[in-house]
């Protein structure tokens, strides 16, 4: 069953997505990033009594640590809750990936981890850091593997090297303001899903007078007018929060269905500047510059 009717046709906060490696992933998650002193416990156990299966941090973040508590604490099987963390960019390369991982698992007090993203390819040892990860995959620590802020032409070269073993997700800022055509376009081609981090654009966007209208017309907030566009847009969507109130609203995304043609108009705001923390876009069909 394609991505597309998978949305469509079944879309619930249960729903899960397959992975190219025989796996899958939740298609809502709760993000932690900048969730602090105990924060992230807090935010991820209300997720989990809302229903969310997907917690979502990196080792940059400092909160692996909370966030293993809550998955040790929810008083749900291990296997339920899907846990992605990341390597931060400074860890690259065979025995540095290797122990910085190992460094996160300790963290989390778990037996394995669902997924582990390269975090950024900025340092260019992509293919040796994959052989790690991969090392470990084999070893069972990792059941998924996957990449984070990567392009086309970096997933290009891994591909290329590695075949037999490319990632099955690509985690990048993803929102009708970025909504990055040609980058989703070629993960589609290659089985690979799209996880949508920032969908809410980090609040910049929140004011934007055709979402206020939209979210008027469907008697819905910005935050799930915008969350509901990634998810039917195929995208696996990650909310960040740690207020209770917005956790259990960025959940209730699951009762309506955003019209063709408004869908349309929400691409339409690609056509606006906007600033992420990465790099500078046009909303101009994801052009990058």
């Amino acid at each position: 069953m394609s991505m597309s009717r998978l949305v469509m046709e079944f879309l619930k906060i249960s729903t899960r997505v397959p992975l190219r490696d025989g796996t899958s992933i939740p298609i809502l998650g709760l993000g932690t990033y900048l969730s602090l002193n105990g924060e992230a416990k807090k935010a991820s156990l209300c997720a989990i009594e809302q229903g969310y299966r997907l917690l979502d941090t990196a080792s940059c973040y400092g909160n692996e640590d909370d966030v293993g508590k809550a998955v040790k604490e929810c008083g749900l099987a291990r296997e339920e809750i899907y846990v992605v963390t990341k390597l931060w960019e400074t860890d690259h390369g065979k025995e540095k990936a290797t122990r910085a991982f190992k460094k996160s698992l300790s963290r989390f007090g778990l037996d394995y981890v669902d997924l582990y993203l390269i975090h950024s390819p900025a340092p260019g040892k992509i293919i040796e850091t994959w052989d790690a990860l991969t090392q470990l995959q084999q070893q069972g620590l990792i059941k998924s593997l996957g990449v984070s802020n990567f392009n086309i032409h970096h997933l290009e070269k891994l591909i290329k090297a590695r075949p037999d073993n490319i990632p099955v997700v690509n985690q990048v800022e993803l929102s009708p303001f970025l909504t990055r055509k040609d980058l989703v376009s070629y993960c589609k081609t290659q089985g690979i899903v799209m996880q949508a981090f920032s969908p809410l654009t980090k609040g910049e966007c929140l004011n934007d007078p055709q979402l206020v209208k939209m979210a008027e017309k469907y008697k819905k907030s910005v935050a799930q007018i915008l969350i509901r566009w990634s998810l039917q847009s195929g995208f696996v969507c990650i909310p960040k929060s740690a207020n209770e109130k917005r956790i259990i609203e960025n959940a209730n995304v699951f009762d309506f269905e955003i019209l063709e043609d408004d869908m349309t108009i929400m691409v339409s705001l690609c056509m606006i500047i906007y600033q992420c923390n990465y790099i500078s876009v046009y909303r101009m069909n994801g052009i990058v510059t």
